[in-house]
């Protein structure tokens, strides 16, 4: 009877070890439609390998002119970006994005009717205005600041150089 009292304390270890070790060693695992999805989206992307560095990025912004100053706050592959600030107080982020690795970034230029320096450009809602230059770069300004209107949004997409970006490979 003693050896009764103890089979629960010896068998109960032994048998979670089991379920563990059957359970981790239980076979390959099918992959979810999320894993399928996810390699798929990774052989299809372009390789990022061929986008511009945020750095060379820079010089196509516009330069700080009058009451406004530009200072270049984030770069990494592909985008730059800096904040105009009026004043002290930032008015607008504008941005250049290398959307060479997500082309389908650019679908919401297609049946744009407004052009910016030559280029399609469309609203993104409220507060922001994009353009697409030579179907690889989107720049954009995005107000901050009610101050800061769609005209101004435009005027200084404008003072971008876009005519250099599109010449940059």
């Amino acid at each position: 009877m003693r050896f009764g009292h103890r089979l629960p304390k010896i068998l109960a270890p032994i048998l979670i070890t089991l379920l563990l070790l059957t359970s981790a060693c239980g076979g390959a695992k099918q992959p979810s439609r999320f894993d399928q999805a996810q390699q798929q989206s990774k052989t299809e992307r372009p390789s990022e390998a061929k986008q511009v560095t945020g750095g060379s990025l820079n010089k196509y912004f516009p330069s700080s002119s009058g009451d406004y100053k530009l200072n270049y706050a984030q770069e990494k592959k592909g985008f730059a970006q800096a904040s105009l600030k009026k004043d002290g107080k930032e008015v607008a982020v504008m941005s250049i994005n290398d959307i060479s690795a997500s082309p389908t970034a650019a679908n919401k230029f297609q049946n744009s009717s407004k052009k910016i320096g030559g280029y399609p450009a469309v609203e993104q809602g409220k507060t922001t205005t994009a353009v697409l230059v030579d179907n690889r770069f989107q720049v954009k300004a995005q107000s901050k600041d009610p101050s800061f209107t769609a005209s101004d949004r435009e005027a200084w997409l404008q003072k971008f150089n876009l005519r250099g970006l599109s010449s940059l490979k």
